[in-house]
C-alpha cells in the first residue's frame, strides 16, 4: 500500500483532467501547463517504477543465490501466481457483464433487478 499510493498518484491522471475540465478558463497557457504537469508525472512514474523493478530484481536474484535449493520452488510459485493473475480478471469482469447485457437489452422490472445485481458484482 505504501508503494502503491505514490505510483497510482503519478500514473492515474483522471483527477487532474477532471479538475481542468471544471475550471472555467481553458486557454492555451492552461493547456500547456496541464500537458507539462502530465508529462512530469509520467516521467517520474516510469523512473520510480524502473527503480523499484531493479530493486526487486536484485532482491530476488540475491535470494536465489543465497538459497539455492528454493530456486525451483520460487520459479514454480512465481509462474503459478503470474498465470492466475492473468486468468482471474477475465472471470471477475466477465461475470457482471453476463448479467448486465440481458438487463440492458429489455428494460422492465424483472430486468432492473439483474442490472442492480450486476452493479453489485461490479462493486465487489
Amino acid at each position: 500500500m505504501i508503494l502503491n499510493y505514490p505510483l497510482n498518484f503519478l500514473a492515474l491522471t483522471n483527477n487532474t483532467i477532471i479538475e481542468f475540465k471544471h475550471e472555467g478558463k481553458k486557454n492555451v497557457r492552461n493547456i500547456k501547463n496541464l500537458k507539462n504537469k502530465l508529462i512530469i508525472k509520467f516521467i517520474l512514474y516510469f523512473i520510480i517504477s524502473f527503480l523499484f523493478l531493479l530493486f526487486f530484481w536484485y532482491y530476488i536474484s540475491m535470494f536465489g543465490v543465497i538459497y539455492n535449493n528454493t530456486q525451483y520452488h520460487l520459479l514454480k510459485d512465481f509462474l503459478m501466481s503470474f498465470g492466475l493473475s492473468l486468468i482471474f480478471p477475465f472471470f471477475i469482469y466477465l461475470l457482471p457483464g453476463i448479467f448486465r447485457i440481458p438487463a440492458l437489452s429489455n428494460i422492465n422490472k424483472k430486468r432492473e433487478c439483474l442490472y442492480n445485481f450486476s452493479k453489485l458484482l461490479h462493486s465487489i
